[in-house]
């Protein structure tokens, strides 16, 4: 106990030094900090957004006031002396620690979840290119996102919203109708230029999508015409039919909703729209608890939706 009393006895030499600390700016250790982790005064200087000759001289002050040499300078490297790492060590254990308990002194931040299911198709093709615009809107939702081809239940929370691919059986949610979809057959502009009416779709790589409720089959038997025997390729994806198509590998027969994007930028043309009988059909439907909080995260985004697709809703 003696040796302790002595250790911290004013005038002594360990005293005298943790006054010295205790009047050390803390910038001065945020500068060593950033200096010793990047191993580089001017990369110190851009983060804490001072001159490399401020740095320098920070440090050095430093260095001065704790007594201790803390880095090994020469023309081509910066290394942190023996004492210099076990400073670091401890000055970057203080600085998350005040992070830690200014994230814990700020008052709660309102975040609404929104647990999100659609189909497939719709989510990439549609609502991706899309979603950016959402959230900017609607900042302090949590989103979580999920697809596949099977619907929501409901049951166990585990969704708020979903959208799905074909007319859902009758049920106690509320199930909306969503955009009149057309199908019409799609390909790249140089496949275009040599399809002058239908019958030159015979002579003409075709490109199965299988996931669409209707098919090649229907939509030549819609025109009137007999089914081709085979055809190039088949997906079960509407976007690789649809990327396979932009990629030239043959017609597809998609969704102007679903190939939207690729319709308006050229990258895909629909050379019989307006020349062949279009499948028309409401592909997407969504589907949610009948009882959604008006100013919560799935009536948000339900909004947001309708009018984005210009579906009537009431307000």
């Amino acid at each position: 106990m003696s040796g302790t009393k002595e250790l911290f006895t004013p005038g002594s030499e360990s005293f005298s030094l943790v006054k010295q600390f205790r009047r050390i700016p803390l910038s001065s250790l945020r500068v060593f900090e950033a200096a010793g982790r990047t191993g580089s005064f001017a990369a110190a200087a851009r983060e804490v957004d001072l001159s490399p000759s401020a740095v320098s001289h920070a440090i050095r002050k430093l260095e001065e006031s704790a007594g201790m040499g803390l880095f090994v300078r020469t023309t081509r490297s910066l290394v942190l002396t023996r004492e210099g790492r076990m400073l670091l060590e401890h000055v970057q254990r203080g600085f998350e620690e005040m992070q830690r308990g200014f994230q814990r002194a700020l008052p709660d931040i309102h975040v609404m979840p929104l647990r999100l299911h659609t189909a497939p198709a719709f989510a990439t093709q549609w609502l991706m290119p899309r979603l950016g615009t959402f959230m900017e809107g609607n900042p302090g939702i949590a989103l979580r996102f999920s697809a596949d081809t099977r619907y929501a239940t409901f049951d166990d929370n585990d969704h708020d919203i979903d959208i799905v691919y074909g007319t859902p059986a009758t049920s106690r949610h509320e199930i909306i109708p969503l955009v009149v979809e057309e199908l019409t057959p799609m390909c790249s502009p140089q496949i275009a230029e040599r399809i002058a009416g239908v019958h030159d779709l015979y002579a003409t790589p075709l490109v199965q999508s299988e996931g669409q409720s209707v098919q090649w089959g229907g939509w030549f038997t819609a025109n009137g015409l007999a089914t081709p025997g085979d055809f190039a390729l088949a997906f079960d994806r509407s976007a690789m039919a649809i990327s396979a198509a932009v990629d030239g590998l043959g017609v597809v027969l998609e969704s102007t909703l679903l190939a939207q994007r690729e319709l308006a930028s050229g990258k895909l043309v629909a050379p019989l729209m307006g020349r062949s009988t279009t499948v028309r059909y409401v592909g997407h439907h969504l589907v949610h608890p009948r009882a959604l909080d008006p100013h919560g995260a799935a009536a948000r985004f339900k909004r947001w939706l309708l009018a984005e697709l210009a579906v009537p809703h009431e307000p």
